[in-house]
């Protein structure tokens, strides 16, 4: 009877853990430890999500030669988070000459990969992507674009 105390006491360590693998695996300190024991117990993790390890490599924003008044976008990015993580949304800002946003657009990934299978796994820790998006030609006095990975 002693002697089921600990495997108990186990049990109970586990079924915790178990539990809140979605709140622990998003801590960097926890995810190794869940993972490790979703890999033995076969569970499943929620994707890592650390917008800020994103790094924006290029940008580039040029009109498209075969259509006028179309801009062709261009970003490339780079996963620096320590795991993989599902491609970020894209917000695209354009600003006047005097800094005031004269429009803005989130991009979700669906919007500029599509749905390509090797998409669905995110982008590996280390790994570029360059994505490409066709907008409309702003008004005139547009000056500045920006870029922000969410």
């Amino acid at each position: 009877m002693l002697a089921s105390i600990p495997a108990l006491l186990v049990l109970l360590a586990l079924q915790s853990l178990l539990s809140d693998r979605a709140r622990l695996a998003a801590d960097a300190r926890w995810r190794p430890v869940v993972a490790a024991v979703c890999g033995v117990l076969r569970c499943e993790l929620p994707p890592w999500h650390e917008p800020g390890a994103f790094t924006l490599l290029d940008r580039d924003v040029r009109p498209d030669p075969a259509r006028p008044g179309v801009l062709r976008v261009t970003a490339v990015f780079r996963n620096d988070a320590r795991w993989a993580q599902p491609f970020p949304s894209l917000l695209l800002t354009l600003s006047d000459a005097d800094g005031r946003i004269a429009g803005a657009r989130l991009f979700t990934p669906g919007e500029y990969l599509g749905d390509a299978p090797h998409t669905q796994k995110g982008l590996g820790s280390g790994q570029s992507a360059r994505v490409t998006l066709d907008v409309v030609e702003p008004p005139q006095g547009v000056v500045a674009f920006t870029f922000d990975l969410r």
